[in-house]
């Protein structure tokens, strides 16, 4: 099973490491998963690991582009093994499920700058917000609720704070 990781982690002149197959398996299993959630299912796969040594272990596997480091706004770092191929990302501002998204237009760079100051531009990074189904769901849900708490059950809008005639 990990032979190919192996061989890639050769390649790039990684030491082949029970740790490092472990991050590759995790991370190859659960993309976009947080450092934390990482430490996690590698203990599950070779025991004891420290924080700090996934940290480690993620950060040169970035650098050698065998993984792929992303922070939305607001959010901790999440990991990925979708190298070179410029996607984007899909972040739900309710849960914060993500989800990949083709390039938006052609080959990488995918977007044309309106200025690109004299930079050779290789590579855009696109993070698409909204709500996913189930937020919306939710929210839905909420406001219905929300609204037959400020009705009341005659139908007449209530007023929360007031007592008596309001006043305008």
């Amino acid at each position: 099973m990990y032979d190919g990781v192996e061989k890639v982690l050769r390649q790039h002149g990684l030491q082949v490491t029970a740790q490092r197959l472990a991050i590759m398996r995790a991370v190859s299993s659960r993309p976009h998963a947080t450092a934390d959630a990482l430490t996690e299912d590698v203990r599950a796969i070779i025991g004891s690991i420290s924080r700090q040594a996934v940290y480690d272990a993620l950060g040169v596997l970035v650098d050698k582009n065998l993984v792929r480091r992303i922070q939305p706004a607001g959010s901790a770092a999440r990991y990925e093994d979708r190298v070179g191929d410029n996607h984007h990302h899909l972040v739900c501002r309710g849960c914060g499920a993500m989800f990949d998204i083709d390039c938006a237009v052609g080959a990488a760079p995918c977007l044309t700058a309106d200025n690109d100051h004299g930079f050779e531009i290789d590579q855009a990074e696109v993070i698409y917000w909204g709500r996913c189904p189930s937020c919306r769901k939710v929210a839905a849900a909420s406001d219905t609720g929300n609204a037959a708490i400020r009705s009341g059950p005659s139908g007449k809008s209530k007023r929360r704070g007031t007592t008596g005639p309001s006043q305008v």
